[in-house]
Formats: structure tokens, C-alpha cells, sequence
């Protein structure tokens, strides 16, 4: 996984550049936000293993899903990904173009993973507490995963706040069988 992140990541700064220079951010991040889907897609990755289906036919695809978000510059981006057998880097490039996107406009993009949903009340609570530490405004992403037990496990970019009681009984076992 470090591997590919490494390899999309010069891929997605140039991106960034070209769409910031340009000042067409959003559609840059739409028309890669879908290509993701595409390439994430079963259908696509069932095409792509197909021997009778070219990386040029994928690109097509690609391309024709995108549709008008999809301007010169991206297009540039499908070629050179098509002709260095890169499709299917794009979901790792969309990611890193969305990392680079929400740093740019000072915005962190916090994944909270609770026990039970949040209300309104606590989303609004745990936002405040994370824009005074981050220093950034946030976006929370909230998902829920009973198997916690109890708490949540809150991540964005390097951080990782695990204050979830199944992460607190992992850690109390290893304390106690050291």
C-alpha cells in the first residue's frame, strides 16, 4: 500500500498544480472522485482482467464516465496514466489530490468511527474540540461500528485518537500479559 501511495503521490501534486493554477479545483476533484468510483468498481476491475479489453478502451471508459468534469489537463493526466499502466493508480491520486485539496483551504478531514450514531449535539461537540487542536476547519465523516463496544476511534491524516473500550481492553491486555 506504501508502495502505490508513494507512486500516485507525484501524479496527484502535479494535478493539484495544474488545477490550482488553473483554478478549477472542484472539477478536478470531482472528475477524479468518480474515476476512483469507476476504477473501484467491480464491473471495472472484471474489464480491466478481460484479455480482449485495451488500457485505451479503459481510458475511454474512464473518460466517458467523467464526462464534462473532465477537461484538457485531465485528460493529459488519463493519457500519461494509460500509457505508463497506471488506471488503476487513481484511487490512491484521488485521494492524495483530496488530502492536498483540504490542506490547501485549511480544512481536515476527521473519520469518526463511533459504537452507536452520533447526535448532532455530540458531532457538534467533538467538530469544536477538533478545530481547537487541529487548528483547521473540519470535516467529520461518521460511520458506525458496533464491535467498539463503547466510544470512538477518531482518525485524520497521521492522527489517531482510539478512545474506543475495545481499544482500551486491547491495551489493558497487553499491559497485563506484558
Amino acid at each position: 500500500m506504501a508502495e502505490r501511495a508513494t507512486i500516485a503521490r507525484p501524479y496527484a501534486k502535479a494535478a493539484f498544480a495544474v488545477a490550482r493554477e488553473q483554478g478549477t479545483l472542484d472539477r478536478w476533484s470531482r472528475w477524479l472522485e468518480t474515476a476512483r468510483g469507476v476504477v473501484e468498481s467491480d464491473e471495472f476491475q472484471k474489464l480491466e482482467r478481460s484479455p480482449g479489453v485495451s488500457t485505451e478502451q479503459l481510458e475511454s471508459l474512464i473518460a466517458g464516465i467523467c464526462g464534462a468534469d473532465l477537461d484538457d489537463g485531465g485528460k493529459a493526466l488519463l493519457r500519461l496514466l494509460t500509457e505508463n499502466g497506471r488506471l488503476d493508480f487513481l484511487p490512491e491520486i484521488a485521494a492524495r489530490f483530496k488530502e492536498l485539496e483540504a490542506e490547501d483551504r485549511n480544512v481536515a478531514e476527521v473519520e469518526v468511527v463511533s459504537a452507536t450514531a452520533l447526535d448532532e449535539r455530540q458531532k457538534e461537540r467533538l467538530a469544536a474540540a477538533l478545530r481547537a487542536r487541529l487548528s483547521r476547519e473540519v470535516r467529520l465523516s461518521c460511520a458506525v461500528d458496533p464491535a467498539l463496544i463503547g466510544g470512538a476511534v477518531v482518525r485524520s491524516g497521521d492522527m489517531l485518537i482510539d478512545g474506543s473500550l475495545r481499544g482500551k481492553l486491547e491495551r489493558l491486555e497487553t499491559e497485563l500479559t506484558g
